[in-house]
């Protein structure tokens, strides 16, 4: 399969370039010989290859779920901008 001068020139246009007659047979000839790369990938046999989801083997670290009180919640509530009946005040963000 090959690219015709046609079909250089219509993709040129919807990309919107501005192709000179020598960028056209530039372009061309470069389109053709990557087409020509994808023939030869394609013929490649892999039936011996086994797929691979990875490129570097990884595992998940799962770390203990454990429950802790690490702050009081006069700690916690000691750098809110606002604060009523032990709870955070936050701006309102859905109306009704």
């Amino acid at each position: 399969m090959s690219i015709s001068l046609d079909e250089v020139r219509h993709v040129a246009k919807l990309a919107r370039l501005e192709l000179n007659d020598n960028d056209v047979y530039a372009l061309q000839g470069a389109l053709n010989s990557l087409i020509g790369h994808f023939s030869d990938i394609q013929g490649i046999d892999m039936s011996s290859m086994t797929p691979a989801t990875h490129a570097v083997d990884s595992t998940n670290v799962w770390d203990e779920d454990l429950v802790s009180v690490d702050f009081s919640r006069e700690q916690a509530l000691s750098n809110a901008a606002l604060m009523k009946a032990g709870l955070f005040v936050v701006p309102t963000i859905i109306e009704d």
